[in-house]
């Protein structure tokens, strides 16, 4: 015996036809929707404010064009120190982005860690790229290196952040730079040695993100 379908089963069927289509447009139109940073929620904020050591960070990055040309054995940071940096830069020129995360993730790992009161006498200070290639750095200086080294070479700032989170490991806050390609986020890390997927890591808990346009509240 044939049922013939009812109004009720025809109606509810359009509507779940209808959030389908929703959450596949969603997810087409922002692949971002499904990559959660280590699993959390995030709020997005405009005003960048309330974090004046990023920004001044952005500030110091972009007058650095101006640096007097000396010779590379001067202890101060100036434009031949930056042509060795930018020398780096020109060899990853076209190639694949994996390769070209896996070597500013290599080269940055390859500087020193010092914390900031021995380098710079206070209990916390974000560095530009320049002062991190002269003088070295901590957890958020590698992260800004890359960030801009990246940048240099052609990645969008809107797929890249500064990520603040805890180390639930060694209970201690770090940061580390996140880089979103299609629908994963890559996590370039003073930590750790390669370029890993942000899936493959389960000990860390993000506090904040951020780039040069917004900030990212966490909830883990």
């Amino acid at each position: 015996m044939d049922k013939r379908p009812t109004p009720f089963s025809n109606t509810a069927g359009r509507i779940i036809c209808a959030w389908v289509c929703i959450l596949c447009f969603l997810l087409i139109a922002n692949p971002l929707y499904a990559a959660r940073l280590f699993g959390s929620s995030e709020e997005r904020h405009e005003n960048l404010k309330s974090f004046p050591k990023w920004t001044g960070v952005l500030d110091r990055y972009f007058s650095d064009r101006k640096l007097e040309d000396k010779p590379c054995s001067e202890t101060k940071f100036n434009q031949c120190h930056l042509q060795e940096w930018k020398a780096f830069l020109k060899t990853l020129e076209g190639k694949d982005i994996m390769v070209q995360m896996r070597e500013v993730n290599s080269y940055m790992n390859a500087h020193a860690y010092v914390i900031d009161p021995v380098n710079w006498g206070v209990p916390d200070y974000w560095a530009s790229p320049k002062q991190f290639l002269i003088k070295d750095g901590d957890c958020e200086d590698y992260a800004i290196a890359k960030y801009m080294s990246l940048r240099a070479l052609g990645f969008p700032p809107s797929k890249m952040r500064i990520v603040v989170l805890n180390d639930m490991n060694l209970n201690a806050l770090h940061a580390i730079l996140a880089v979103y390609i299609n629908d994963d986020i890559y996590i370039l890390d003073n930590q750790i040695k390669q370029v890993t997927p942000s899936r493959r890591i389960v000990h860390y808990k993000p506090v904040y993100s951020i780039n040069e346009d917004y900030w990212w509240r966490h909830k883990n």
